[in-house]
């Protein structure tokens, strides 16, 4: 069984014209830029945590070249990159914020205070300490010259790319009985089409889809409880859908309209934070203090959808992930398989189907894995950012380097070339291949 991408990848390429350079010139612009992408969202273009670009991630003996490092304080939100911007969330005065930056430079363009304040259980924000820490978790989204935050308080804003001014924004706690949860939502707005979608609300409105442009509510659907999960949008046997990980398991709707398509239930203890990874016909879900990780297939049944479990391992020791969101290649999965384990977890490989574990290297901790061609770049929670061979036969470390202080519960992002990087004290650019 291979992974296949859910979607097919959409590559934007950035066209100049400048009318006395030569044809030469411009042409080495062109193949330079040919294959570059935007990573608009957390975990990517299609939120697999994967990478269209094909570029090198291996650097020489020397390092990877240091674009630019400026100050992120506090939070564990990543960086978004879309049309030449670096987005991200920080506390600024108090106050959670999102900073917009030059992608290219590290200068700041713009910030957009968002309201809320200090998360309720924060502590000390070293690493790799296990006290949390405060600040946002979750993630920017860029679509069509706009900027989607959810804040920790469930309040959904839609921002100018440009000059990060409000557009709108939805109160999902005020307008639609949200019940937040322990820590606050950590999850980031998902954009498919018109519709931004987004968890939080009361009875029969716990799922919420909201028009992109207007923010008026599309659809309400559903009496669940959100977690910290950030939802998945995926193609599964032909039906577009919007896969929620909620305090019952997983709940599947259709896209359009909210309908459910199909449900798998999986325990909730504390906290469930990574999202759901669905390759083929397989989704694979997992959450830690106990609860461990579990697959199941999806199939046809009737006019409708059905959920078989194919495994299911508990525990925290085994196929367990915190918040670290696992990538799927061929057929395997490869990420930060632990439980609390800060500084010391495994980086492991684990074969969908049946949840076996290939191999295991510790030293991670509660870090983030994303995938560039055949290569992992795994983002370790002490800073250490580190490329390993994508493959099931052994661990295969090809360079390493300490990226950034600070500690780093956040994912990498890959735009251009590029690697973003940032931790709760500092946000990185760098190029891999050193030049």
């Amino acid at each position: 069984m291979k992974c296949s991408f859910i979607e097919s990848r959409r590559t934007t390429a950035r066209w100049w014209y400048a009318p006395q350079a030569t044809v030469i010139v411009t042409l080495a612009l062109l193949a330079g830029r040919a294959g570059a992408a935007d990573w608009p969202q957390y975990r990517g273009p299609d939120q697999t945590g994967q990478s269209a670009e094909k570029a090198e991630v291996v650097w020489p003996p020397a390092g990877p070249k240091v674009v630019w490092k400026v100050p992120t304080p506090l939070g564990f939100s990543s960086f978004a990159v879309n049309g030449g911007q670096a987005f991200t969330l920080i506390i600024r005065d108090g106050q959670e914020v999102c900073v917009a930056l030059d992608a290219a430079t590290g200068k700041e363009l713009w910030t957009a205070p968002l309201g809320a304040g200090k998360y309720p259980g924060g502590g000390d924000t070293g690493a790799p300490d296990n006290k949390g820490g405060d600040g946002p978790r979750s993630t920017p989204t860029v679509n069509d010259g706009r900027v989607y935050v959810l804040d920790q308080n469930i309040v959904l804003y839609a921002l100018n790319a440009a000059d990060g001014k409000k557009i709108w924004t939805r109160d999902v706690m005020q307008e639609h009985a949200g019940r937040n949860i322990s820590w606050n939502c950590a999850a980031s707005p998902v954009i498919d089409g018109d519709l931004v979608f987004v968890a939080g609300g009361g009875p029969g409105e716990s799922l919420l889809a909201f028009h992109k442009k207007t923010g008026q509510l599309v659809w309400k659907s559903q009496d669940e409880v959100m977690t910290h999960s950030t939802p998945l949008v995926a193609t599964l046997l032909g039906e577009r859908q919007v896969i929620f990980f909620m305090k019952s398991g997983l709940v599947a709707v259709s896209v359009k309209d909210g309908k459910l398509l199909w449900r798998f239930a999986h325990p909730f203890n504390v906290s469930t934070a990574i999202t759901p990874v669905a390759a083929g016909d397989i989704v694979y879900c997992s959450a830690g203090y106990g609860i461990g990780g579990a697959a199941c297939r999806i199939a046809k049944e009737g006019t409708g959808f059905k959920a078989t479990e194919l495994w299911r391992i508990e525990g925290n020791n085994l196929v367990a992930n915190h918040w670290s969101t696992p990538v799927c290649k061929d057929g395997y999965l490869y990420g930060m398989f632990s439980f609390k384990k800060f500084g010391s977890g495994p980086l492991k490989c684990v074969e969908l189907a049946t949840g076996k574990i290939l191999w295991e290297k510790p030293g991670f901790g509660q870090g983030n894995v994303i995938l560039v061609g055949d290569k992992l770049v795994a983002l370790a929670d002490d800073g250490q950012l580190v490329i390993v061979e994508a493959t099931p036969a052994a661990y295969r470390e090809l360079c390493r380097c300490q990226a950034v202080t600070g500690k780093c519960w956040s994912t990498p992002a890959f735009s251009d070339g590029r690697i973003y990087v940032r931790s709760t004290k500092e946000g990185a650019c760098l190029v891999p291949g050193g030049t």
